[in-house]
């Protein structure tokens, strides 16, 4: 009596337990990409827009387009995560080998559905936006692109921050928000190129060559603070409040890097970085709510 084989254990299901999933996905960062896409239907006048369509698209870039952007980076650069003491907590998760597998389908399972359905309901103009997005972001961490490994095009590919600003004006036909489009690309490089400081030694073992790792720790501080005067002076005519905002909170903790430029500064300072977004947010929250007062 022949007896059944077990199949090997890299094709046996496997799940991710939903604190790994969650760590992935860094929910502290969504609202880069769901506080983007709100600030864009604020711009577009769709701000109290409550279809269908709108709320599967901020649905979808909370959990499962974060999944995606993070999920694909941990997935390519274990060997970094292993070297990287912030790794493991709130700040992202570090994954075991085996777990990758099970990361890139649980990716693809929830992203698909959203895409499809999405594609379905957008205009072309605004699905191809998030379309350039995800690739983008795909296209940091996985090969043969790896912009991650490309000194100054990591920076420039982290544009697709800013994308999901442009998709509720193209979804309405409104006035595409090009200053604030241009400021949010300019605050994302800065932003990218200030948090990648704190992983210099854990590139560097790695083997993969970044903007910090090729600018060093005072040359980036000063690469930083030029995207984020150039942020917060592109907005200036939408918001002075803001612009000023950008200065003091992104700028102040450029030159704070600059003064001390060492990766241990650069992770002390990484927190007032998460928070930044929300900072500049309340900022404007408080411009729109007098706006809306004034009526």
């Amino acid at each position: 009596m022949s007896r059944v084989q077990p199949r090997p254990r890299s094709l046996m299901p496997m799940t991710l337990p939903l604190r790994q999933m969650l760590l992935v996905s860094r929910p502290a960062l969504w609202i880069n990409t769901l506080g983007v896409a709100v600030t864009g239907l604020w711009l577009s006048g769709q701000l109290w827009n409550s279809s269908l369509v709108w709320l599967v698209l901020l649905l979808y870039l909370t959990l499962p387009f974060n999944l995606l952007i993070y999920g694909l980076n941990d997935c390519a650069d274990l060997d970094e995560d292993a070297r990287s003491a912030r790794k493991g907590g709130w700040q992202g998760a570090r994954l075991s080998p085996g777990e990758a597998g099970p990361l890139l389908w649980l990716i693809l399972g929830l992203n698909l559905p959203f895409l499809l359905v999405l594609g379905w309901w957008l205009p072309p103009a605004a699905l191809g936006v998030l379309l350039l997005s995800a690739l983008l972001f795909a296209g940091y961490s996985l090969r043969p692109l790896r912009f991650k490994a490309r000194p100054f095009l990591d920076g420039l590919s982290n544009v697709a921050y800013a994308l999901p600003l442009l998709i509720p004006a193209l979804m309405v036909g409104a006035a595409v928000p090009w200053l604030a489009f241009a400021a949010l690309c300019a605050y994302a490089v800065g932003k990218h190129a200030f948090d990648a400081v704190q992983d210099i030694q854990a590139d560097v073992g790695a083997g993969t060559c970044t903007v910090a790792t090729h600018l060093g720790a005072s040359g980036t501080a000063l690469y930083a603070l030029g995207w984020f005067g150039l942020a917060g002076a592109l907005v200036w005519a939408l918001s002075p409040l803001s612009s000023a905002a950008v200065w003091l909170v992104c700028g102040g903790m450029a030159l704070r890097l600059r003064r001390r430029p060492t990766p241990c500064q650069a992770a002390r300072l990484y927190p007032l970085s998460i928070v930044s977004p929300w900072i500049v947010g309340a900022v404007s929250g408080v411009q729109l709510v007098y706006t809306l007062a004034r009526g």
